[in-house]
């Protein structure tokens, strides 16, 4: 089973997904940003940092590279899809999962461990979990604070998958922190499971993602 870790200029999380997902048992391979036949792949991450240094707004230049297109014919051939971080403003930028990360309420880089509620357990990222388990994830973000118009739909197709717990510290609508497409498949967060991966780190929360992603291939 083999997992492409999706790379762009400013990319900085790609080392820390690919080993996750060693540690969860799966096969990482790097894949550019102008790559654009992924077909071989059985799921895609894209990973965090700043892709183009940021420019314009996170995740707009990257939006536009040709590997995107690769990422959506793998979407419709209906295989897993994560963005962290940098990856999720990336896929609400091509518009693959709802609404908008945007500049947090204080604007300010936040970098700080949360603790998240698990809204959903339908997607492969998080069917390791139960729901409304309590689990701890770092954030690092400058751009993080979701807004959707239409909160009722998203609840109605039950795409809100993470919401932050006891605490907002962007401002995210209802605390909302990670979303995924009706049919569950493609999936933003903006915490960084890859960095709560291992206990060292203070958690290992977060390699039920990876290991879930395993689980659905």
């Amino acid at each position: 089973m083999k997992i492409g870790v999706i790379r762009f200029p400013g990319s900085n999380c790609d080392r820390d997904v690919y080993h996750a997902i060693e540690l969860a048992g799966g096969e990482g391979e790097y894949v550019w940003w102008n790559k654009k036949d992924l077909s071989y792949l059985d799921a895609v991450i894209i990973p965090g940092g700043f892709s183009y240094g940021d420019y314009l707004r996170a995740g707009a230049i990257a939006s536009i590279t040709p590997v995107v297109d690769g990422i959506k014919s793998l979407v419709k051939e209906e295989k897993p899809v994560l963005g962290i971080c940098n990856g999720a403003q990336i896929l609400a930028e091509i518009g693959l999962v709802p609404g908008v990360f945007t500049v947090n309420e204080n604007p300010k880089f936040n970098c700080e461990w949360v603790d998240l509620k698990v809204s959903t357990t339908r997607t492969p990222f998080t069917n390791n979990f139960k729901k409304n388990e309590i689990i701890k994830m770092p954030v690092a973000h400058a751009e993080g604070r979701y807004f959707n118009q239409d909160i009722d739909t998203l609840k109605s197709q039950d795409q809100i998958v993470l919401q932050f717990s006891n605490k907002n510290p962007n401002g995210s609508i209802e605390g909302i922190t990670g979303v995924c497409d009706e049919s569950g498949l493609v999936c933003a967060v903006m915490p960084h499971p890859e960095r709560a991966s291992e206990e060292i780190l203070g958690s290992a929360d977060g390699l039920n993602f990876f290991k879930g992603i395993l689980n659905s291939l």
